[in-house]
């Protein structure tokens, strides 16, 4: 069959199955006219060797061109769409629900891509909305979802043994599970009109001003007291927090190979942001860490526990929990608190707060609006040092 003439394409009938050209070996072009008056369908048809059957795209009509010039340009996609399939770039799952949209979206991420699928794993893909389509999705779909997010315990305790302690779900923490999902469909959806049904954005907006200043702070003496009474297996790990802003999973994911004794440079990569940071520590962190990194291979924890396994949110949480607990300190102390109270004394050191965020790896706007009246005291003395 020759498509490429006007005249043998308006002499076909109309029906479900195209008219096929065969352009070269595994490549089709196909045409289905129309059953009302107008232009004909193009579809291009090629064989994938890896999945061994054809794939199929639809082209459109060419309205826009000439008749005379269809065929030719719709031969050209064709034979792109070919030069795809045999390249292996055609085999793409179809994005039909939600769930899909999410699994597709973290193939095209690499920021931040442990923090959403986590989120995706407890919030999305065993939820109603997961088998939800996205030509269906709506509005309420989302607000429904979210009232579920919402009233969802978040668990501060994830023991395999004993009770799981949870509290009410923070609107910061509401608003970091929403984001991952809201950018995945933005990658397929439009926005719909304001005040819609179709407006599925609306019920993705993060609450305001949900950012919340952690409050508890230790100072030196009641960190000392920690110290004391942690056990001796959490101890090295426990002061590392101390004397180093890290998140907790970052100070836990180091390895011998991140720190250089020579220079006493540290590099951390594994943390919230992703980013690489490499810094000088000071010379008490250094012999910590020295110590820690002492007749050990690159690939080993820095930070060990008795059987050789790095620390994790449980292991640290029972042996903070219950050195705080000996110690007398508030029940809310956490390694995050440990985190706060280092950061706090490094704003009231004066300390750049650019330089606090590269350690910390915190931005700067964060740290202003967390520690900000810490900052304009420092700044205070720092002037008053001037007066003569």
């Amino acid at each position: 069959m020759d498509l490429s003439t006007v005249k043998e394409r308006d002499n076909l009938k109309a029906r479900r199955e195209p008219h096929w050209q065969r352009l070269s070996p595994g490549r089709y072009l196909g045409y289905r006219p129309s059953a009302r008056e107008g232009a004909g369908t193009w579809i291009a048809r090629a064989y994938d060797e890896d999945y061994r059957k054809y794939r199929f795209k639809r082209l459109g009509d060419f309205a826009a061109l000439p008749s005379r010039k269809q065929f030719a340009a719709a031969k050209k996609e064709a034979e792109a769409f070919a030069d795809l399939v045999e390249s292996g770039g055609a085999a793409q799952k179809k994005i039909q629900t939600v769930a899909d949209a999410c699994r597709d979206y973290l193939t095209a991420i690499s920021d931040d891509h442990r923090i959403a699928e986590g989120v995706f794993r407890r919030h999305v893909y065993s939820d109603l909305l997961a088998n939800v389509k996205l030509d269906k999705l709506r509005r309420h779909h989302l607000r429904e979802w979210r009232r579920r997010l919402e009233e969802a315990p978040a668990v501060i305790s994830r023991r395999k043994k004993g009770e799981q302690r949870t509290r009410a779900r923070a609107k910061s923490t509401i608003n970091r599970d929403m984001a991952p999902l809201r950018a995945a469909l933005n990658k397929f959806l439009a926005h719909g009109k304001p005040g819609t049904d179709a407006a599925w954005q609306e019920a993705l907006q993060p609450f305001r001003n949900a950012n919340r200043r952690r409050l508890l702070y230790l100072d030196k003496d009641q960190r000392r007291s920690l110290l004391e009474h942690v056990d001796a297996e959490a101890a090295p790990f426990v002061r590392a927090l101390c004397l180093l802003p890290l998140r907790p999973g970052a100070m836990a994911a180091l390895t011998v190979g991140d720190f250089d004794k020579r220079t006493s440079e540290l590099t951390t990569g594994t943390d919230k942001t992703g980013n690489v940071r490499r810094f000088v520590i000071s010379p008490v962190a250094a012999a910590l860490f020295a110590e820690q990194a002492s007749d050990q291979i690159a690939t080993v924890p820095l930070f060990r526990r008795a059987n050789g396994d790095a620390w994790n949110r449980n292991t640290w949480g029972d042996a903070i929990e219950s050195a705080a607990k000996a110690a007398d300190l508030p029940d809310n102390t956490t390694a995050y608190t440990l985190r706060h109270s280092t950061i706090t004394d490094l704003v009231r050191e004066g300390l750049p707060l650019l330089t606090i965020g590269q350690i910390s790896g915190t931005s700067v706007e964060m740290i202003e609006w967390h520690y900000s009246h810490l900052a304009r005291d420092a700044a205070v003395k720092a002037l008053g040092k001037l007066a003569l």
